[in-house]
Protein backbone atom coordinates (compact mmCIF):
# COMPACT_ATOMS: atom_id res chain seq x y z
CA UNK A 1 0.00 0.00 0.00
CA UNK A 2 1.20 3.74 -1.19
CA UNK A 3 1.62 6.64 1.10
CA UNK A 4 1.38 9.73 -1.01
CA UNK A 5 2.21 12.89 0.53
CA UNK A 6 3.26 16.19 -0.01
CA UNK A 7 1.75 18.66 2.45
CA UNK A 8 1.39 19.13 6.32
CA UNK A 9 0.35 15.46 7.02
CA UNK A 10 4.09 14.32 7.31
CA UNK A 11 3.65 11.99 10.42
CA UNK A 12 4.91 8.94 9.45
CA UNK A 13 3.17 7.63 12.76
CA UNK A 14 -0.41 9.00 12.41
CA UNK A 15 -0.51 8.18 8.23
CA UNK A 16 0.19 4.44 8.92
CA UNK A 17 -2.46 4.29 11.88
CA UNK A 18 -4.98 6.02 9.24
CA UNK A 19 -3.70 3.49 6.63
CA UNK A 20 -4.37 0.35 8.90
CA UNK A 21 -7.74 1.56 10.15
CA UNK A 22 -8.68 1.70 5.77
CA UNK A 23 -6.99 -1.68 5.51
CA UNK A 24 -8.87 -3.13 7.83
CA UNK A 25 -12.29 -1.87 7.02
CA UNK A 26 -11.58 -2.91 3.81
CA UNK A 27 -10.33 -5.96 4.29
CA UNK A 28 -13.96 -7.41 4.06
CA UNK A 29 -13.98 -6.50 0.59
CA UNK A 30 -12.86 -8.63 -2.47
CA UNK A 31 -9.92 -7.02 -4.17
CA UNK A 32 -11.20 -3.58 -3.50
CA UNK A 33 -8.68 -0.84 -4.31
CA UNK A 34 -8.98 2.60 -2.73
CA UNK A 35 -7.56 6.11 -2.59
CA UNK A 36 -8.46 8.38 0.56
CA UNK A 37 -7.24 11.31 -0.73
CA UNK A 38 -7.40 15.32 1.25
CA UNK A 39 -6.57 18.22 -0.41
CA UNK A 40 -6.33 22.18 0.64
CA UNK A 41 -9.10 24.04 -1.48
CA UNK A 42 -6.58 27.38 -1.13
CA UNK A 43 -3.46 25.81 -1.70
CA UNK A 44 -4.22 22.31 -3.71
CA UNK A 45 -0.07 21.98 -3.42
CA UNK A 46 -1.01 21.01 -0.13
CA UNK A 47 -2.14 17.48 -1.17
CA UNK A 48 -2.07 14.25 0.86
CA UNK A 49 -3.64 10.35 -0.33
CA UNK A 50 -3.29 6.83 1.20
CA UNK A 51 -3.83 4.31 -2.00
CA UNK A 52 -3.23 1.17 -2.63
CA UNK A 53 -3.43 1.87 -6.36
CA UNK A 54 -0.39 0.97 -8.10
CA UNK A 55 3.19 2.05 -7.00
CA UNK A 56 3.84 3.11 -10.00
CA UNK A 57 0.78 5.16 -10.90
CA UNK A 58 0.76 7.12 -7.34
CA UNK A 59 4.41 8.21 -7.59
CA UNK A 60 3.32 9.43 -11.22
CA UNK A 61 0.34 10.99 -9.74
CA UNK A 62 2.90 12.66 -7.24
CA UNK A 63 5.18 14.02 -9.22
CA UNK A 64 2.76 15.92 -11.81
CA UNK A 65 0.77 17.21 -9.23
CA UNK A 66 -2.05 15.59 -11.03
CA UNK A 67 -4.97 16.95 -8.29
CA UNK A 68 -4.57 20.43 -10.25
CA UNK A 69 -5.72 18.73 -13.67
CA UNK A 70 -7.53 15.53 -12.12
CA UNK A 71 -11.17 15.55 -13.16
CA UNK A 72 -12.62 13.33 -10.59
CA UNK A 73 -11.19 16.13 -7.94
CA UNK A 74 -12.39 18.59 -10.13
CA UNK A 75 -16.19 17.47 -10.15
CA UNK A 76 -15.50 16.53 -6.32
CA UNK A 77 -14.77 20.42 -5.75
CA UNK A 78 -18.04 21.03 -7.10
CA UNK A 79 -20.10 18.21 -5.07
CA UNK A 80 -21.65 17.34 -1.77
CA UNK A 81 -22.70 14.18 -3.49
CA UNK A 82 -20.89 10.50 -4.25
CA UNK A 83 -20.62 10.12 -7.61
CA UNK A 84 -19.65 7.23 -10.55
CA UNK A 85 -16.80 8.45 -12.85
CA UNK A 86 -15.54 7.08 -16.17
CA UNK A 87 -14.14 8.64 -19.53
CA UNK A 88 -17.81 10.46 -19.46
CA UNK A 89 -16.61 12.59 -16.65
CA UNK A 90 -14.77 14.62 -18.67
CA UNK A 91 -17.34 15.06 -21.52
CA UNK A 92 -19.66 15.99 -18.72
CA UNK A 93 -17.67 18.76 -16.68
CA UNK A 94 -16.67 20.08 -20.73
CA UNK A 95 -13.11 19.32 -19.41
CA UNK A 96 -10.52 18.49 -22.04
CA UNK A 97 -8.71 15.17 -22.78
CA UNK A 98 -7.20 14.86 -19.18
CA UNK A 99 -3.80 13.42 -18.79
CA UNK A 100 -5.31 11.90 -15.86
CA UNK A 101 -7.11 9.71 -17.61
CA UNK A 102 -5.13 8.74 -20.40
CA UNK A 103 -1.86 8.19 -18.78
CA UNK A 104 -4.74 6.04 -16.11
CA UNK A 105 -6.08 4.30 -18.62
CA UNK A 106 -2.08 1.92 -18.52
CA UNK A 107 -2.99 1.08 -15.08
CA UNK A 108 -6.69 0.55 -16.07
CA UNK A 109 -7.98 3.25 -13.75
CA UNK A 110 -10.73 4.41 -15.78
CA UNK A 111 -13.33 4.02 -14.00
CA UNK A 112 -14.65 4.21 -10.17
CA UNK A 113 -16.60 5.84 -7.79
CA UNK A 114 -15.70 8.38 -5.18
CA UNK A 115 -17.14 9.44 -2.08
CA UNK A 116 -16.97 13.48 -0.62
CA UNK A 117 -16.67 15.44 2.34
CA UNK A 118 -16.04 19.24 2.53
CA UNK A 119 -14.10 20.16 6.34
CA UNK A 120 -14.32 23.03 8.73
CA UNK A 121 -10.69 23.25 7.75
CA UNK A 122 -11.15 24.16 4.01
CA UNK A 123 -10.23 20.79 2.66
CA UNK A 124 -11.75 18.40 0.40
CA UNK A 125 -11.00 14.94 1.62
CA UNK A 126 -12.02 12.23 -0.79
CA UNK A 127 -12.37 8.10 -0.73
CA UNK A 128 -12.11 6.69 -4.39
CA UNK A 129 -12.68 3.26 -4.95
CA UNK A 130 -11.54 1.73 -8.83
CA UNK A 131 -13.56 -0.43 -10.03
CA UNK A 132 -11.68 -2.98 -12.20
CA UNK A 133 -13.01 -4.99 -15.52
CA UNK A 134 -11.94 -8.31 -13.56
CA UNK A 135 -14.41 -7.47 -10.67
CA UNK A 136 -16.75 -4.69 -11.77
CA UNK A 137 -20.12 -6.38 -10.91
CA UNK A 138 -18.63 -7.91 -7.40
CA UNK A 139 -17.62 -3.83 -6.43
CA UNK A 140 -20.18 -2.30 -8.08
CA UNK A 141 -22.88 -4.31 -5.69
CA UNK A 142 -20.44 -3.99 -2.87
CA UNK A 143 -20.76 -0.02 -3.29
CA UNK A 144 -24.34 -0.01 -4.31
CA UNK A 145 -25.58 -1.73 -1.13
CA UNK A 146 -23.03 -0.17 0.97
CA UNK A 147 -23.08 4.05 0.04
CA UNK A 148 -24.20 4.57 3.50
CA UNK A 149 -20.99 2.70 5.35
CA UNK A 150 -18.59 4.07 2.71
CA UNK A 151 -19.39 7.29 2.72
CA UNK A 152 -19.47 7.29 6.98
CA UNK A 153 -16.10 4.93 6.34
CA UNK A 154 -14.72 8.51 5.03
CA UNK A 155 -15.86 10.82 7.53
CA UNK A 156 -14.11 8.15 10.28
CA UNK A 157 -10.99 7.63 8.09
CA UNK A 158 -10.81 12.04 8.37
CA UNK A 159 -11.70 12.22 11.66
CA UNK A 160 -8.93 10.20 12.99
CA UNK A 161 -6.38 11.59 10.81
CA UNK A 162 -7.27 15.39 11.62
CA UNK A 163 -8.09 14.45 15.19
CA UNK A 164 -4.23 12.33 15.10
CA UNK A 165 -2.89 15.69 13.97
CA UNK A 166 -4.75 18.22 15.68
CA UNK A 167 -3.76 16.69 18.93
CA UNK A 168 0.03 15.85 18.60
CA UNK A 169 0.36 19.70 17.23
CA UNK A 170 -1.28 20.20 21.13
CA UNK A 171 1.11 18.15 22.18
CA UNK A 172 4.06 19.64 20.53
CA UNK A 173 2.96 23.02 21.57
CA UNK A 174 2.93 22.22 24.90
CA UNK A 175 6.10 20.86 25.16
CA UNK A 176 7.66 23.63 23.42
CA UNK A 177 5.95 26.68 25.00
CA UNK A 178 5.27 25.49 28.41
CA UNK A 179 8.04 23.01 28.76
CA UNK A 180 5.70 20.13 30.57
CA UNK A 181 5.81 16.61 30.71
CA UNK A 182 3.40 14.24 28.86
CA UNK A 183 4.66 11.46 30.19
CA UNK A 184 4.66 10.48 33.56
CA UNK A 185 8.47 9.38 35.59
CA UNK A 186 7.47 5.68 35.10
CA UNK A 187 5.81 6.16 31.56
CA UNK A 188 9.03 8.20 30.20
CA UNK A 189 11.45 5.40 32.34
CA UNK A 190 9.66 2.75 30.35
CA UNK A 191 9.88 4.42 26.65
CA UNK A 192 13.37 5.24 27.19
CA UNK A 193 14.21 1.63 28.16
CA UNK A 194 12.17 0.30 25.23
CA UNK A 195 13.70 2.65 23.22
CA UNK A 196 16.81 1.44 24.08
CA UNK A 197 15.95 -2.05 22.91
CA UNK A 198 15.35 -3.61 26.35
CA UNK A 199 12.63 -6.22 26.71
CA UNK A 200 9.47 -5.70 28.88
CA UNK A 201 11.28 -8.54 31.27
CA UNK A 202 14.52 -6.92 31.14
CA UNK A 203 12.82 -3.39 32.28
CA UNK A 204 10.95 -4.93 35.44
CA UNK A 205 14.42 -5.47 36.44
CA UNK A 206 16.17 -2.40 36.06
CA UNK A 207 12.83 -0.62 37.38
CA UNK A 208 12.33 -2.99 40.10
CA UNK A 209 8.35 -2.93 39.36
CA UNK A 210 6.35 -5.78 37.85
CA UNK A 211 5.41 -6.84 34.70
CA UNK A 212 1.81 -5.75 34.57
CA UNK A 213 3.34 -2.35 35.48
CA UNK A 214 5.24 -1.93 32.45
CA UNK A 215 2.68 -3.29 30.42
CA UNK A 216 0.40 -0.79 32.23
CA UNK A 217 2.37 2.54 31.54
CA UNK A 218 3.14 1.44 28.28
CA UNK A 219 -0.56 1.20 27.65
CA UNK A 220 -0.77 4.61 29.22
CA UNK A 221 1.68 6.73 26.12
CA UNK A 222 -0.02 4.42 23.52
CA UNK A 223 -3.05 5.90 24.77
CA UNK A 224 -1.49 9.57 25.22
CA UNK A 225 0.08 9.68 21.46
CA UNK A 226 -3.13 8.11 19.94
CA UNK A 227 -1.60 5.62 18.38
CA UNK A 228 -1.88 1.63 17.91
CA UNK A 229 0.83 -0.08 19.62
CA UNK A 230 4.00 0.22 21.80
CA UNK A 231 6.72 -0.18 18.63
CA UNK A 232 4.37 2.88 17.35
CA UNK A 233 4.34 5.39 20.69
CA UNK A 234 8.42 4.08 20.88
CA UNK A 235 9.11 5.34 17.55
CA UNK A 236 6.89 8.96 17.51
CA UNK A 237 8.17 9.38 21.17
CA UNK A 238 11.66 8.83 19.72
CA UNK A 239 10.85 11.64 16.92
CA UNK A 240 9.66 14.31 18.49
CA UNK A 241 12.17 13.80 21.20
CA UNK A 242 9.58 13.50 23.92
CA UNK A 243 11.57 11.03 26.28
CA UNK A 244 14.30 11.79 28.59
CA UNK A 245 17.12 9.57 29.41
CA UNK A 246 16.24 7.55 32.44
Amino acid sequence: MSIVTNSIYNNDIINETVEYFLKRKFSTYTEMKFTYAVMNKRNPSDFFAISNYPDEWTSIYKSNDYQYIDPVVITSLNTILPFPWNDNIMINANLKLSKVFSIGKKYEIINGYTFVLHDNLNNLATLSILIDKENEIIIKEDIERDKDKLQMLLILAHDKLTTLYRDINAVTLKNNKKNEELFSKRENDVLYWSSMGKTYKEITLILGIKLTTVKFHMGNAVKKLGVINAKQAIRLSTEMKLIKPA
